[in-house]
């Protein structure tokens, strides 16, 4: 699969592991980050993937930052829109910065990075247009108002896109993931893992990054050409959408 991808927040966790498989399924590939420095150096050294520093929530940060993958990499044939923040709180006590900044990361940042590469997609008459939603933005979440109403776009987004997108040879998919093992994931006290999150997923373990990783790469492929506007659920039966 020789083409060029770009990760958005795809040098850490389950965007690193993303990066990953799409290169090695033969990709070139840049990761764009938002702040970790330090962590988007150490993922360059360990793996040669190029990263690129831009905050997704600024559309004229992401003109220019994708300006520079694709001089530097070549057009971007397929999009992973990865990156996503948190800002917990139950809604009585949510304050507008916290709705606004996960809104404007998680549902505008996808705009904003598609926006900027779909007449190149649609000029080139190929595309691959990978959103990472959330099992939350398909049943919710206590405490994540802002969160679950973001992914919960991203999947609107994804298919009224697709529709967009299918004359033009562009496909446009969304993947909501369950709980995977991630940093995040791994510091939850065991006692709440073992008798809380566990329980309530069927298959009675965590999901792996690297199992993303797969699935954006299956979506990615020319195998997968017939599919358009579909969520993808990865979540160990735990939500069946």
């Amino acid at each position: 699969m020789a083409r060029v991808a770009l990760v958005t927040g795809g040098s850490r966790g389950i965007g690193a592991a993303i990066s990953r498989a799409l290169k090695d399924a033969g990709c070139t590939v840049a990761a764009s980050y938002a702040g970790n420095d330090a962590a988007a150096a150490s993922f360059t050294a360990e793996t040669g993937i190029a990263t690129f520093k831009w905050n997704v929530a600024d559309y004229a940060a992401c003109t220019e930052g994708i300006a520079r993958v694709e001089s530097a990499l070549g057009p971007v044939d397929i999009l992973v829109n990865n990156a996503g923040i948190t800002r917990d709180s139950a809604f009585h006590r949510m304050t507008p910065d916290q709705w606004n900044e996960v809104i404007g990361t998680n549902l505008s940042g996808v705009f904003n990075m598609t926006h900027n590469l779909w007449a190149g997609m649609r000029a080139r008459k190929f595309g691959r247009v990978i959103n990472i939603s959330s099992i939350n933005g398909q049943k919710g979440q206590f405490g994540q108002v802002n969160y679950a109403a973001a992914k919960a776009g991203d999947i609107g987004f994804t298919k009224a896109l697709a529709l967009e997108g299918a004359r033009a040879g562009i496909t446009v998919n969304a993947i909501c993931p369950g709980y995977i093992n991630t940093e995040m994931v791994a510091a939850v006290p065991e006692k709440v893992m073992n008798e809380v999150i566990l329980p309530q997923i069927p298959v009675g373990r965590l999901g792996e990054a690297e199992e993303i990783g797969r699935a954006v790469v299956f979506l990615a492929s020319d195998d997968a050409g017939f599919i358009t506007g579909s969520t993808m659920s990865v979540n160990g039966g735990q939500y069946l959408a």
